[in-house]
C-alpha cells in the first residue's frame, strides 16, 4: 500500500463523524420491527380512526343534528314503515324506528371499544396474577388453580350470561362481568407455563439467596420477562371481547335500546335485510373492519416481539444495502473504495 493511500484512509477516518454505540432496549427493537410491518401499521391507523370516531360521536351528532336516541318518524321512516335509504340528511340511512344509523354506529363504537379495553385489562390482571401464583408456588396451589382454569375454559358462556340476565336483568355490567370472567383463564394458562420455566433460572435462585420474598420475585423478577406474551395475548383478546359483546347484545343479554351498540343494531336489522340492506351491511362491515384490524395488529405485535423475526428484517436491510451499492443506486456508488494494489510477490 502506497503512502498516498494511507494518507487517504487516515483523512477519511478523521473526517468521518463519531458514532456513539447505544444500547437498544427490547421495546425499541420491537417498535422498529413493528413499524416495518405494513399490515400492522395500516391496522393501527384504522384502529386510531375508529377510536377517534367513537370519541367524537357527540361532535358528529351535533353536526348532523341527530341525537343517539332521537327518532324521526316523519322523515326517517317510509310510508310502508321501512327504513330510509342513505341520503344527504341521513348519511347511512335510518333504522326501523327512524334513528340516524350513522350516529348510532358512532355511539356503538364507544360501547364496543370500552368493553373490549376494560374487559381485557381486567382479564389480563386476573390471568397474570393467577398464572404467577400457580406456576411459582406449584404443589397443591397449582393443582387447585389449574383445575379452576380448566373449569372456566370448559364452562359455556351463554348459560352464564342467560343466568345473570335473568337474575339481574340485561345490562352493560353483565356484559363486562361475563367477558371478564372468561377472558382471564387463557392468559393464566400461558403465564403459568412461562412461570414454571422462569422460576428455575439462575437469577431467580440468586434473588432467593439474597432474601427476596416470593411476591417480590413474582412481580419484580419474573413478571417483566412475561410482558411480551402477555401483551400479545391482550392485543388479541380485544377483538374477541368486541365480538363477544356484539354476540351478547345480539341475543338481547347485553346493552338494551335506546343505547346503541353494534350487536343490538344487527339484531334489529335481521328482519329488514332484504328491504333495507344498509341497515345490516354498515354495522356489520364496521364490526368486521374493527376485529380484523385488531387481529392484524396482534399478529404484528407477536411477530415483532419474536427475536427470530429479526433475521427476516436483517435480510431485508441487507437486500436494501446491496441495492444501494449498485452503480447509480446510492451514496456507496459515488464514493467507491480505493483500488487495491498488488502485494509484493503478486499475491
Amino acid at each position: 500500500m502506497s503512502i498516498s493511500e494511507l494518507e487517504f484512509q487516515a483523512k477519511s477516518v478523521e473526517d468521518a463523524p463519531a458514532q456513539a454505540i447505544e444500547g437498544r432496549s427490547q421495546w425499541w427493537l420491537t417498535w422498529r420491527r413493528l413499524r416495518r410491518d405494513k399490515m400492522a401499521v395500516a391496522a393501527m391507523i384504522v384502529i386510531v380512526l375508529i377510536a377517534l370516531c367513537a370519541i367524537l360521536a357527540p361532535v358528529f351528532a351535533s353536526i348532523t343534528g341527530h341525537g343517539e336516541a332521537q327518532v324521526f318518524p316523519n322523515i326517517g321512516v317510509t310510508a310502508d314503515g321501512l327504513p330510509v335509504a342513505p341520503n344527504h340528511i341521513f348519511w347511512l340511512g335510518t333504522d326501523n324506528l327512524g334513528h340516524d344509523l350513522f350516529v348510532r354506529i358512532m355511539y356503538g363504537a364507544q360501547v364496543s371499544l370500552f368493553v373490549g379495553v376494560v374487559t381485557t385489562l381486567i382479564g389480563t390482571a386476573a390471568g397474570v396474577t393467577v398464572g404467577l401464583v400457580s406456576g411459582y408456588f406449584g404443589g397443591w396451589v397449582d393443582g387447585i388453580l389449574a383445575r379452576i382454569v380448566d373449569s372456566v375454559l370448559a364452562f359455556p358462556y351463554i348459560i352464564l350470561a342467560l343466568s345473570l340476565a335473568v337474575v339481574f336483568g340485561p345490562s352493560l355490567t353483565i356484559v363486562i362481568a361475563v367477558i371478564s370472567f372468561f377472558s382471564w383463564a387463557g392468559i393464566a394458562r400461558v403465564v403459568r407455563g412461562q412461570t414454571l420455566s422462569l422460576k428455575e433460572k439462575e437469577y431467580i435462585e440468586a434473588a432467593r439467596s439474597l432474601g427476596s420474598g416470593p411476591w417480590r420475585i413474582m412481580f419484580i423478577d419474573i413478571f417483566p420477562n412475561l410482558m411480551a406474551p402477555v401483551l400479545v395475548l391482550a392485543t388479541l383478546n380485544i377483538p374477541a371481547a368486541i365480538v363477544f359483546e356484539a354476540t351478547l347484545d345480539y341475543l338481547g343479554l347485553g346493552v338494551q335500546p335506546p343505547t346503541a351498540s353494534w350487536g343490538n343494531i344487527l339484531a334489529s336489522a335481521q328482519s329488514f335485510y332484504q328491504e333495507a340492506w344498509w341497515f345490516l351491511v354498515f354495522p356489520a362491515v364496521i364490526l368486521v373492519i374493527t376485529t380484523v384490524a385488531f387481529n392484524l395488529l396482534g399478529d404484528g405485535v407477536r411477530d415483532a416481539m419474536d427475536p427470530r423475526t429479526e433475521r427476516v428484517f436483517a435480510a431485508g436491510r441487507g437486500r436494501k444495502r446491496r441495492k444501494l451499492a449498485k452503480p447509480g443506486g446510492g451514496p456507496s456508488a459515488q464514493f467507491p473504495d480505493p483500488p487495491r494494489q498488488p502485494s509484493p510477490g503478486g499475491v
